[in-house]
């Protein structure tokens, strides 16, 4: 006969906990058959005694099991990334750094926009015209374009509306609307009426006449039209950028501050908001509404906000993630001479010309760096060659002017700007700066205590370290510190208007081209009107001559005045300190084609995966 004793261990786990935001319950524990080897003792009557034997038989078991649930993301194409730090907004009328902008293209479709020439090009309009005097441009708009939202509960897009006319004609009024505070409202102070708007106080009686004197209107839903106080030949430029995107008014009354979270948005691109964790993490998700859907592959985009480009590259080496780039990290600079050693990371390592420029801006109101001897002093104090052979390592160009080349009206190669820096050593710059700072009261700079400060991040901080060092080897009695500040509350602190004994004497930034003309770098930065004028820097003569610069027509004559007032920045008042043209430097892993946009970004939906390859880099 038989007997068995058969112990089975049974763990059920009960998870309770927040249903996952595409909704449906938690898997429950379910009842099967498995076949499974079991032990069983065998009783053996024998002649003189009973003998226990232990042998193993295969039998059939019934056994409760927790049912693993389906992941509903599992089989969709998904693009790995870090996001270098926290977007400050999503809303087109209040994004002015480049991750925010990022996002927001992604995201939101206006009217027209920048191909891989930096041309620009019709997105949500068809064309445009203008009239003979340069004043009035028209906009024709298609109408297959709908405001989309999606359902954080069922995971479900729903067509709102069409995008019209009236949309953009609200979107261009509540940028420049001073309730909103949007810091780049003054790019559409070209548009007639709109600085009266943006500076008018919202209590005045006349608010609303002043409103509906903006040179904005929707002639009917597919037509608008913009009127501009002086011809700017580079209009469609300013009409391809995000602060003219349509905006959804509905959303926006609803939801006020919020109408950008994850489950609120309602956009019109080929991406929608799908996840935001503040601080944490952000996802996109491809929109199937939108008019050109089915030529988006990439369904997923997204990752974990990491402020450590070390952190980011370990994902990298690990295949966790499909990139090194914006709006996250390009490689680590210590990093670079091994990757450029190694015989699959160097084959993906990416290095091309940007047209973007890292400079250190000084606070012009603040003292010492009111007298332009001492900026003149610390700007060329800097050995930029050095900085970019043994810090930075990516091909980068040292920088004497503001605008990089590829931009129109740029004085990049002119041996003019920049001066002595570009004609002297570096060690007859540093002799140089010596007794400028000696004029300036600071012999050896002593009695000179200076905060330097750059936003979070490994890379800045090591460029500070070595510019710190170059400035304390050149002036060695001065006192020269540095600081860091999280990107969004590093903006606020560099705002124009915020208290001046909160800000650094000296500031780390860069400038991308919002578009491929002077006016977006002299003007509109550096203008004494500006909201990006963090320098606080103010001339007469420099706002003159970049306003007669942005309504002349001829093109020479433009250049012309773009050379002096460059010149002016620089190398007279030397408001702040060009230190490199960028290089794009990225990694891409094998599986990617990406598509770059010099001016404005990268388009993830033109984005290609080569989806087997990368799943079976994983090991899926």
């Amino acid at each position: 006969m038989f007997s068995k004793k058969i112990a089975l261990l049974l763990v059920v786990a009960v998870v309770m906990g927040l249903i996952a935001a595409c909704g449906g319950a938690a898997p429950q524990p379910e009842t099967v058959t498995v076949v499974e080897t079991v032990v069983v003792e065998k009783v053996v009557e024998g002649e003189t005694k009973t003998v226990v034997e232990t042998v193993e038989v295969v039998k059939e078991v019934e056994k409760v099991v927790e049912v693993a649930p389906e992941d509903p993301d599992a089989n969709r194409v998904r693009l790995d990334a870090v996001i270098g730090t926290e977007p400050p907004s999503l809303d087109p009328a209040l994004g002015t750094d480049t991750t925010s902008i990022f996002f927001i293209r992604q995201m939101f479709m206006g009217l027209a926009g920048f191909d891989q020439d930096a041309n620009v090009v019709p997105e949500l309009a068809t064309d445009w015209d203008v009239s003979d005097d340069g004043l009035v441009w028209t906009f024709h708009m298609r109408d297959d374009v709908q405001w989309v939202h999606r359902d954080p509960n069922t995971g479900e897009y729903e067509a709102i509306r069409p995008v019209t006319a009236q949309d953009v004609e609200y979107g261009v009024k509540r940028t420049l609307n001073p309730n909103t505070a949007s810091d780049y409202a003054y790019v559409l102070y070209v548009i007639d009426g709109a600085e009266a708007f943006n500076t008018a106080d919202p209590n005045a009686e006349d608010f609303a006449d002043i409103e509906s004197a903006v040179g904005v209107k929707a002639l009917d839903d597919t037509t608008v039209q913009f009127t501009l106080g002086v011809p700017a030949a580079y209009f469609p430029s300013i009409a391809a950028m995000w602060v003219t995107y349509p905006q959804p008014q509905e959303a926006i009354d609803q939801w006020g501050d919020n109408w950008t979270e994850a489950g609120l948005i309602v956009t019109n691109g080929p991406y929608t908001l799908r996840e935001w964790n503040h601080g944490s993490d952000i996802t996109i998700e491809k929109n199937p509404l939108w008019v050109n859907a089915d030529d988006v592959q990439i369904e997923l985009f997204g990752g974990p906000i990491i402020q450590e480009a070390s952190t980011a590259m370990a994902l990298y080496e690990n295949n966790e993630i499909d990139m090194m780039a914006d709006p996250g990290w390009g490689p680590p600079l210590p990093d670079m001479d091994r990757i450029n050693a190694d015989p699959q990371l160097s084959q993906e390592l990416f290095i091309a010309p940007r047209t973007c420029t890292y400079y250190y801006g000084f606070v012009n109101s603040k003292p010492p760096f009111d007298d332009p001897l001492v900026r003149k002093a610390f700007a060329a104090a800097i050995d930029r060659q050095s900085l970019i052979d043994n810090v930075v390592k990516g091909g980068q160009i040292p920088a004497h002017s503001f605008a990089p080349p590829g931009i129109f009206g740029n004085v990049a190669d002119d041996m003019g700007i920049g001066g002595f820096l570009v004609e002297s050593s570096y060690a007859d710059q540093v002799k140089q700066a010596q007794e400028w700072l000696a004029e300036a009261g600071y012999p050896d700079g002593e009695g000179l205590d200076v905060l330097l400060m750059h936003n979070t991040s490994e890379a800045h901080a090591q460029i500070a370290q070595a510019v710190q060092a170059m400035w304390q080897e050149a002036f060695p009695k001065a006192n020269i510190t540095i600081e860091n500040q999280e990107w969004a509350v590093y903006l606020k602190t560099l705002l124009p208007d915020s208290p001046v004994e909160e800000k650094p004497n000296v500031y780390r930034l860069g400038w991308c081209a919002d578009y491929p003309d002077e006016n977006n770098w002299v003007n509109e930065v550096f203008n004494s009107k500006s909201g990006q004028n963090y320098a606080t820097y103010n001339n007469p003569e420099f706002d003159k001559l970049v306003e007669e610069a942005a309504i002349e027509p001829d093109p020479a004559k433009r250049k012309e005045l773009y050379k002096q007032a460059e010149d002016i920045f620089i190398d007279q008042d030397t408001a702040i300190a060009p230190i490199y043209y960028y290089t794009y430097v990225r990694m891409y892993k094998p599986w990617v084609t990406p598509v770059i946009r010099p001016v404005s970004g990268d388009p993830i939906a033109q984005w290609k995966i080569d989806w087997d390859a990368k799943m079976a880099a994983r090991g899926n």
